[in-house]
């Protein structure tokens, strides 16, 4: 939905207005718009902007990152786990361009952020002048809509229409680049919410039919399967979800993403797709006969071989972008829609069920990955610590109701198979782009935007040293984090692949790490280092309890595998248990 032409305003009666500068237009849209929290880095192109926050501070809490990937990915973890739209700041050329991965992220992961990014003066447009970068050109691919802003009138239209496009339908980034000039003229300021755009229909109507489709594919099925996506957490549906699923007995399996849509002790929850997920819903996919996607885009690394992926299932899928609908897997029933409308009207037209023996299969499975992976890994009686038994361990201190924020990567995986999410949206990843050094700034952005709950940082040594600088955000805002690192000295998930598909030839996957307890004294955040079995709960005992952000580093097996795993290119019944 990008777009780099002249901003089509309705013409409408305006409410009152008062002479202001572009500058502090921009901050007055954004608390029009029940902005509180603001991620940025100043720079020359911004500094109008920056210095009229001077004077904002009081309604405004910017946190200063060390980085703009930093403060894209702050804000990302900030919508995430409140739903609201996250807003990030960023001055021209390098500035603008380092938050690219953060919004590409955003784009994938259907995260809603504006991000306002300074320009040089309007005059010097298309001249490489200094930090000048076509800024709308380069995040087009990646943005729901960009808008370059010269003339400061635009401002208020262009804040008011960001903020509805980003967080309306499948949400989304939005990046707003604004020249010199624009804010620093002076010009009669006034504002109105965007409520709705000619031609742009974020929320579809619902199709009765369809509906009426889909209940007589599941009042007929014997071996139903629902697969949750992020989806159902967007659309806030994750009590009709719950609902539906009871009412018709139907197992429910989740994605990456769609983890902590329901609690994992749920008596329906068959456990966590994909590559490295749960051994039964990946092979009872392949035998299943009704499939119901609810809020998710069958992402490769959840089907696997598509040309071997549920053939023999009817599929209902429910979703709000027509453009994922057909688009990886054929669907039978197509039911393009909000996922909360849509199962508020199958809960009506759904007949009781239960399914016993078909669940008592996903059981059997789940008896079969216990002895086999499970037992070992969460248990373990010699060798060095392993990933799988600290995860277990901090699910079952944390009761499952922290906020696990993680990397990407062998301890991503572990994570999300061993962590229990007993509470909803307190899964944050990032999942189609697979973002090495999204976990440490998107855990600031978590705990900002949930003070009041615990937030856990998972990540690997490699994915640290990405974004370790934000250590020095966490310091100067104190930012209670509780970070973990699962230090295997290996680029682990790569070295994994390496060992099984590569004949163990380990290419520029070992690291000799730094001494992670100075860097973390330097930043002035307490730390400690395990390296025994014995030491692991006292130490993570006091990592949990403590006041203030913490680092714990835990040395780990350094060449522990993930299972299972579906191969790639193989099919989700191929998945493997060693």
């Amino acid at each position: 939905m990008s777009s780099t032409s002249s901003l089509e305003v309705e013409k409408k009666k305006s409410p009152a207005s008062e002479r202001v500068t572009g500058s502090e237009a921009v901050l007055k849209c954004l608390l029009e718009e029940n902005v509180e929290v603001i991620f940025g880095y100043p720079g020359g192109a911004i500094m109008p902007i920056y210095d009229a926050l001077y004077s904002y501070t009081d309604k405004l809490n910017h946190i200063l990152t060390r980085h703009e990937q930093g403060a894209v990915h702050a804000a990302q973890g900030f919508a995430r786990v409140t739903g609201k739209t996250g807003v990030c700041f960023a001055t021209s050329g390098p500035g603008a361009t380092n938050l690219i991965t953060g919004i590409a992220d955003a784009q994938i992961d259907s995260t809603p952020l504006v991000c306002i990014t300074g320009q040089v003066f309007s005059h010097l447009l298309g001249t490489d002048a200094f930090q000048e970068t076509d800024v709308v050109g380069i995040s087009m691919p990646v943005t729901k809509w960009n808008y370059q802003v010269t003339r400061p009138e635009e401002i208020p239209y262009a804040i008011a229409k960001g903020f509805y496009i980003a967080n309306s339908g499948r949400p989304g980034p939005v990046l707003i680049d604004i020249t010199k000039d624009a804010q620093l003229k002076e010009f009669d300021y006034s504002y109105e919410k965007c409520e709705k755009i000619r031609s742009y229909h974020p929320y579809p109507i619902l199709d009765e039919k369809s509906i009426s489709d889909a209940a007589d594919l599941i009042n007929k099925a014997q071996k139903p399967l629902m697969l949750v996506g992020q989806g159902v957490l967007i659309a806030e549906a994750q009590k009709e979800l719950i609902a539906f699923a009871e009412k018709a007995g139907i197992p429910m399996a989740s994605t990456l993403m769609g983890l902590s849509a329901v609690p994992n002790n749920h008596p329906l929850y068959v456990g966590y797709l994909g590559m490295h997920g749960n051994y039964g819903p990946n092979v009872k996919t392949n035998e299943c006969d009704v499939l119901i996607a609810v809020g998710m885009r069958f992402d490769d690394r959840v089907t696997g071989n598509l040309d071997k992926y549920a053939k023999q299932a009817k599929v209902i899928h429910i979703e709000i972008d027509p453009a994922e609908i057909d688009k990886n897997v054929k669907a039978d029933v197509a039911v393009n829609a909000d996922a909360k409308e849509a199962l508020q009207s199958l809960i009506k037209v759904t007949k009781e069920n239960q399914h016993k023996s078909w669940l008592k299969e996903f059981r059997d499975c789940d008896e079969i990955e216990f002895e086999k992976i499970i037992k070992t890994a969460t248990n373990p009686t010699s060798g060095g610590i392993l990933m799988t038994e600290v995860m277990k361990k901090i699910s079952d201190k944390t009761k499952g109701k922290a906020i696990l924020v993680t990397d990407v990567g062998q301890h991503q995986m572990v994570a999300s198979r061993y962590y229990a999410f007993d509470d909803t949206k307190s899964n944050v990843t990032s999942g189609g782009l697979g973002t090495m050094g999204f976990c440490l700034p998107a855990a600031m952005g978590a705990k900002m935007g949930q003070p009041e709950k615990q937030v856990i940082a998972v990540i690997g040594d490699g994915g640290f040293q990405m974004t370790i600088q934000e250590l020095g955000t966490i310091f100067q805002s104190q930012i209670g984090v509780k970070i973990l690192i699962l230090n295997n000295n290996f680029l682990g998930m790569v070295r994994q692949w390496q060992e099984l598909f590569h004949d163990k030839r380990y290419s520029f996957t070992e690291l000799t790490n730094p001494n992670f307890q100075l860097i973390s004294q330097g930043y002035g955040i307490p730390s400690q280092k395990i390296e025994e079995r014995a030491d692991l709960d006292a130490a993570l005992d006091q990592w949990l309890n403590s006041d203030g952000p913490q680092l714990l580093e835990v040395v780990v097996e350094k060449e522990e595998n993930v299972f299972p795993m579906v191969p790639a290119g193989a099919s989700v019944s191929d998945i493997r248990l060693g």
